[in-house]
């Protein structure tokens, strides 16, 4: 596979995650992870695992009735069947209790290429800014 339809499937990954927030889709958004991934969100500890990834989202989503994510890819290397590179999102959100939040961020990813189609094998969240609105 070239480079180019790599990236592609990358960015794809990326697609599905932010889709799968928008849509509040467990099954989608789950799709964007590695069956091994890692996930870094606040810590103290990572989570591991695909399945624990997506119980520990569900249980974060729960907290806020409306979000919507915008994401932009940043740069990526690519190294055979893994990847690393960073995206930055954008996130308008409202909280249980009302309070409208904007939030500021960068991943840092690896990725994984597993028959054909790429996830995120490790994802590194860092808040950059946050407001409430």
């Amino acid at each position: 596979m070239s480079e180019a339809k790599d990236i592609v499937g990358i960015n794809r990954a990326l697609a599905r995650y932010i889709d799968g927030v928008n849509q509040r889709d467990a099954d989608l958004w789950s799709t964007s992870w590695d069956k091994d991934a890692e996930w870094y969100l606040f810590g103290p500890d990572t989570v591991v695992g695909r399945d624990a990834i997506v119980a520990a989202w569900l249980d974060a989503m729960a907290g806020f009735p409306f979000v919507v994510m915008h994401g932009t890819q940043g740069d990526v290397v690519v190294d055979g069947d893994t990847a690393t590179g960073r995206s930055y999102s954008s996130e308008l959100a409202r909280t249980v209790d009302g309070q409208r939040l904007r939030v500021m961020g960068q991943y840092d990813d690896r990725y994984r290429k597993r028959d054909g189609v790429w996830a995120f094998s490790y994802r590194r969240f860092t808040m950059l800014d946050t407001e409430e609105c």
